[in-house]
């Protein structure tokens, strides 16, 4: 069986090339892709080159096991209908799969969630939801607790609405309208980043905030959000700037208030949430919550399949009123057909 893939092939160069497709062994599901979402943040550094060659896509993802050495396939969020099946979901059904953009592939089973009654195009949210949610799990207690999110993409929309759920008092900083009118849709304030010191100081009696979830993607971010932090103060980053410097402000305040820098990852659960979380226990939460949320809100712009080219350059140029790309497949108008 022959497969088109979106593959990258030189900075800011992509197109649509044949793959081979294995017959699915024991285990493994034949999926027809209906949409795949595009990443904002890790599959656009990856567009634009800024990701060290040698590193891995995903060693925790079977369907990602080579590098970001051109010419190479990426993505994270395909959804599609189960063509075969050698394993327990069953052909017919719409799943979600961790795997690049690609019209027609095979999966392990355990890279993939069947998603029941979710609008495929809202099944793209998967990896976003779930990347959300762990940040919102390493945040850790934050009932009443005022928390300030820097960058209201998707993921950071997402992570501010977690934990508002939570119980936190959410103040999230982004500089486009858009993402703010979007960010309010979803109950969550936001100012513009110019006046987020004087919000955190005014609302905190000169304080500062316990913990800052940066989650914009600009390496200066982080820096700005230091003066931020009440003493004892965490920095959490779900941010991966790739090959990119970050200049950090480390002198006497960040050591005489005691400040913590941390990262957050999704391809793992940290040691100290691994009595009572799981990777399946993670991701049946985001089935739920993909059911829960306004997703549709953020679902902005679709792009034909049979041209990539459109839609990264849409992203990197930062076009108004883009919060979630995705590939349409020929075989989603068919579906589409279907069902109205």
């Amino acid at each position: 069986m022959q497969a088109r893939a979106v593959t990258f092939i030189a900075p800011q160069e992509v197109e649509l090339r044949e793959r081979e497709v294995p017959e699915p062994h024991e285990g493994q599901l034949l999926v027809r892709t209906l949409y795949s979402g595009i990443s904002a943040g890790t599959e656009l550094l990856a567009y634009r080159g800024d990701i060290d060659p040698q590193l891995p896509l995903d060693s925790s993802i079977s369907a990602l096991a080579d590098r970001f050495t051109y010419p190479f396939h990426y993505g994270y969020s395909c959804v599609g209908r189960v063509e075969r099946s050698r394993a327990s979901i069953d052909a017919g059904d719409i799943v979600f799969a961790f795997h690049p953009h690609q019209d027609r592939f095979v999966v392990d089973a355990g890279d993939s969630v069947a998603l029941g009654s979710v609008d495929p195009r809202l099944g793209t949210f998967f990896p976003l939801v779930e990347t959300s949610l762990q940040i919102t799990l390493d945040a850790g207690e934050v009932l009443e607790q005022p928390v300030v999110v820097i960058g209201l993409g998707a993921v950071g929309i997402l992570t501010s609405a977690l934990l508002l759920r939570a119980g936190a008092r959410i103040l999230a900083a982004e500089p486009k309208p858009w993402r703010r009118e979007a960010a309010a849709a979803f109950g969550i304030t936001t100012v513009v980043p110019d006046d987020l010191e004087r919000r955190v100081m005014a609302e905190t009696g000169g304080a500062g905030v316990p913990l800052v979830i940066e989650v914009s993607g600009d390496p200066a971010a982080l820096g700005s959000a230091l003066p931020l932090l009440a003493h004892e103060g965490t920095a959490l980053v779900a941010s991966w700037y790739g090959v990119r410097p970050v200049t950090l402000p480390l002198g006497a305040e960040f050591h005489r208030r005691r400040l913590t820098i941390r990262s957050t990852q999704v391809s793992t659960i940290p040691a100290r949430l691994a009595a009572n979380w799981t990777r399946d226990r993670r991701r049946a939460t985001v089935a739920r919550l993909l059911k829960e949320l306004p997703l549709h809100v953020l679902a902005t712009h679709v792009f034909a399949f049979d041209d990539p080219a459109a839609a990264y350059a849409a992203l990197a140029r930062a076009e108004p009123g883009l919060l979630h790309a995705a590939f349409a497949y020929p075989a989603s108008r068919s579906l589409d057909a279907d069902c109205c």
